[in-house]
């Protein structure tokens, strides 16, 4: 089943290419916010899940053309990144560390947002794109080996980045930024794949294509990650984990474009970027500079603080 939020955050089923109005199924639950709404869902699904099958049987729906989408997940108590979890093709001997990071729950936005750039130092805005795993119980301390009981769906997820900032609190400012998580459009409950571990990820920009790896380079793979976090801290019904991405097709995000991303069976995620800056970088990917012989990320060509 693929869930999502849509117009003034109703509650939808996809049904083919339509969105089927299910919000009256869902109202029961004890909600003032929308995401407690479908947390709740998400946390009793088992309970709702024959009633939702029913309104989608009885309804076509309206084109999903139609709508306007909101995340699926609008305000999630915990959005937790893997960092350094691929093994970038081969080119890595041995997996990094394990390790990630927290994003803010106002970085969340969906298909059709903007991602906006911040004015601030930084030497490139990136997204990177990756699969994240929608939790779909409360998990604290949980072991490798049941992590997939704890685990609702799997969503698209870009993990935006204003990287080479300096301060104190450097990595905070290059990934926390407002609209620098974008989701969805939709959650698939994980019944829908059949395998998380090999699943093609592709990331256009402007309709060219520049990330395309697979999820079986993980170099931590979906059971570890989740076991790591949760024993550091707890993850609720709906939140989000983002399990990494391989590095090497990361290429500028500048103003006026338009980025899409594909995990296989999770739809397809599309966004704007604006920076009111109008800063420019060459077209590049880390695979284009390492070709070169450098082994940074393309600097700034004009604008602020280039």
């Amino acid at each position: 089943m693929k869930l999502l939020f849509f117009d003034d955050f109703r509650l939808g089923v996809l049904k083919g290419d339509n969105v089927v109005d299910v919000t009256s199924v869902a109202e029961g639950i004890p909600h003032i916010t929308p995401h407690q709404m479908i947390a709740g869902l998400i946390e009793n699904f088992d309970d709702y899940r024959g009633k939702l099958e029913a309104a989608v049987a009885a309804s076509d729906g309206v084109p999903e053309s139609s709508v306007t989408l909101r995340p699926p997940l609008p305000h999630p108590s915990n959005i937790a990144c893997m960092a350094v979890n691929y093994m970038e093709d081969g080119t890595r001997s041995e997996p990094a560390p394990i390790n990630a990071f927290s994003k803010a729950p106002t970085a969340v936005i969906t298909s059709g947002g903007t991602m906006v750039l911040p004015d601030a130092p930084a030497t490139i805005f990136e997204g990177e794109a990756e699969m994240a795993l929608v939790i779909g119980k409360t998990a604290t301390n949980v072991a490798a080996a049941d992590a997939f009981d704890h685990i609702f769906g799997y969503m698209n997820f870009v993990d935006g980045s204003a990287r080479g900032l300096h301060a104190a609190a450097a990595f905070h400012a290059m990934k926390s930024r407002d609209t620098f998580a974008p989701i969805g459009p939709y959650i698939v409950t994980k019944d829908e794949i059949a395998d998380p571990q090999k699943l093609h990820v592709q990331l256009w920009n402007n309709g060219e294509i520049q990330q395309d790896f697979n999820t079986d380079d993980m170099a931590h793979q979906i059971a570890r990650c989740v076991e790591y976090i949760t024993a550091i801290h707890t993850l609720e019904p709906g939140d989000i984990l983002a399990t990494g991405t391989n590095h090497g097709g990361l290429n500028p995000f500048q103003d006026g474009e338009h980025i899409e991303l594909e995990v296989e069976g999770l739809g397809r995620l599309s966004f704007g970027i604006k920076d009111d800056l109008k800063r420019t970088w060459k077209r590049e990917t880390r695979h284009d500079r390492a070709d070169q012989g450098f082994d940074d990320a393309t600097p700034q060509v004009s604008g602020k603080y280039a």
